[in-house]
């Protein structure tokens, strides 16, 4: 039993012996609050003009006492974060209203974020009599609750009649515990977080559009989305403080365990925003980052996936986990060696270098079978573009090959390589690379560079754009930053408006005017003639390429 402390407080010795009784005043389990406890509740607001409450288990004895002022009080500090994810925590809250006010918005959110059993506020009169009780508790969420369905019912009875306490506690964990069994075995359930600083809102409808679509590639089962536009990043959870109430309460209604955010956060950010809503937080990059382990077959692409994950990873090992904070210095703590987090920092820095170490490696394979390749003047074919824009789709239409191609984003991670044979027996090299995405990690591209390092000896780019897409000129200005970030932008390129059977080819026509390329639809076959004719007269009659 924790009591306050009466000079914490300010309370008179007459006021703190009256508080003190309360201690004595235990409910029974089927009682919200007994009689005698509520009245000395009651008794002492009256007394102090100040409101007062307590944390009851739920064998009815008193946890914790709290006073506040006459205008509001304070839970004690019992650990904001939720008790489980599909439990209540074992405490019901009672306290005193001076002026007879119903519950409160706080005293909902409290019930909410805390997951308490129940929540009660004693009504008084103006004489300072009980005149009623107000109680509010959480309901189980539906299979598909809807954003604005409340988290909590409220309800309001005399003293006299309260409700068995112990019965409805018993018939919601019984419901909690139902939906959590229909939950087993399923997908995580995720809460897209989009935080756009100077953005327009349909800009930030597609970046929550693509970050939806990342998730479900995932295999993430999408719960609900929260957007904010704001005119600059809160610099400690990224969040503003209303946006992360409503974070947790979203989680709560939505049994969420994880919070996916855009744009990527900081180390500090990622770790404020857990602490405060026991989400596990995780940012679009570590998110591309899951997906590229989930696509890796080959040992090559393992090997890619594993650098990028532990170069995430090392700036961010501080922040993990609370046991890892160095040691003090000084006498007597000198000479215990290396602490936990000044070993793993450099375990892992060790296995970056072996990774690099493997991808030099093959990075001269590769670089050995550019040579063999020149020496038989096979010209070599790229393509490139936009994930999702139907690149394995293309290369299996021209050349009959098997890739995996999939509506999804970054289906392909492995590269693929086939022969193309042309009319008078002329035979290229076409290629399938990683597809690019708006924002691309920096460490992906350092990772995969013995991938990309295929398109610096390419005699040409075919990049493809989805036409069917509204983003589409979005998406070709962002492949376009990425190549400019490789490099790449002064080497012939062939734009290939694709999937142009889903835009329709009239709709599709407007934007190859514009920028020039070819249109087609991988899908159907149609326009690959047309594509074929324009590649040979680039590779073999050294036109000059169309370029924006």
């Amino acid at each position: 039993m924790r009591a306050p402390q009466g000079k914490l407080l300010g309370l008179k010795p007459s006021e703190l012996e009256k508080l003190r009784k309360t201690y004595r005043r235990r409910s029974l389990p089927e009682e919200v609050v007994s009689a005698g406890l509520a009245q000395h509740l009651v008794e002492f607001s009256r007394l102090s003009s100040r409101q007062v409450g307590v944390l009851l288990s739920r064998k009815g004895e008193v946890e914790w006492v709290a006073v506040g002022d006459a205008h509001g009080i304070e839970l004690p500090d019992i650990g904001r974060m939720r008790a489980g994810s599909h439990r209540l925590r074992g405490l019901r809250w009672v306290h005193t209203h001076l002026k007879g006010e119903p519950l409160s918005q706080d005293d909902l959110t409290d019930l909410a974020l805390l997951r308490l059993d129940m929540v009660v506020a004693l009504a008084m009169g103006a004489q300072g009599q009980l005149e009623r009780l107000f109680l509010g508790h959480l309901v189980a969420p539906r299979e598909e609750s809807p954003a604005e369905e409340a988290l909590w019912q409220t309800h309001t009875f005399p003293l006299s009649k309260q409700p068995n306490a112990q019965a409805l506690v018993q018939a919601l964990e019984e419901e909690f515990g139902r939906l959590s069994q229909q939950r087993q075995g399923n997908k995580e359930r995720a809460l897209l977080v989009s935080v756009q600083v100077g953005s327009s809102r349909q800009e930030a409808k597609e970046r929550l559009s693509e970050l939806e679509a990342l998730a479900k590639t995932a295999g993430v089962e999408v719960a609900g989305t929260l957007v904010q536009m704001r005119k600059a990043h809160e610099a400690k959870t990224l969040l503003g403080k209303g946006k992360l109430a409503q974070l947790n309460l979203l989680a709560m209604q939505k049994m969420a365990e994880v919070a996916i955010v855009d744009p990527n956060l900081s180390p500090s950010q990622a770790h404020h925003i857990a602490k405060a809503t026991s989400l596990n937080v995780i940012d679009r990059t570590q998110l591309i980052l899951d997906i590229f382990a989930q696509r890796a077959q080959s040992a090559e692409g393992k090997l890619q996936v594993e650098l990028a994950q532990l170069k995430y990873l090392l700036p961010r090992l501080s922040q993990s986990d609370t046991s890892f904070s160095r040691l003090a210095g000084g006498i007597g703590t000198r000479g215990p060696g290396e602490t936990k987090l000044e070993v793993d920092r450099r375990r892992i820095r060790e296995r970056i270098s072996q990774l690099e170490r493997g991808i030099e490696s093959i990075l001269k394979s590769r670089k050995t079978r550019r040579m063999l390749r020149q020496k038989r003047e096979l010209p070599l074919i790229s393509i490139v573009g936009y994930t999702n824009a139907g690149k394995s789709t293309l290369l299996n239409a021209l050349t009959h090959a098997s890739a995996l191609a999939e509506d999804k984003l970054f289906a392909t991670l492995e590269p693929l390589s086939r022969r193309l044979r042309f009319p008078k027996e002329r035979e290229v090299i076409i290629s399938d690379t990683v597809g690019f995405i708006r924002d691309l990690p920096k460490g992906l591209l350092a990772a995969f560079r013995a991938t990309l390092e295929e398109l610096h000896s390419a005699d040409l780019l075919l990049h493809l754009i989805d036409a069917s897409d509204a983003a589409a000129e979005k998406h070709l200005k962002a492949v376009d930053i990425i190549l400019e970030e490789l490099a790449l932008l002064d080497k012939p390129r062939l734009l290939v408006w694709n999937k142009a059977d889903k835009a329709g080819f009239a709709a599709a026509q407007p934007l190859c005017l514009s920028y020039g390329g070819v249109t087609i639809s991988a899908h159907t076959g149609e326009g690959l003639e047309a594509l074929l004719q324009e590649v040979a007269q680039q590779l073999f009659l050294k036109t000059a390429c169309p370029k924006k």
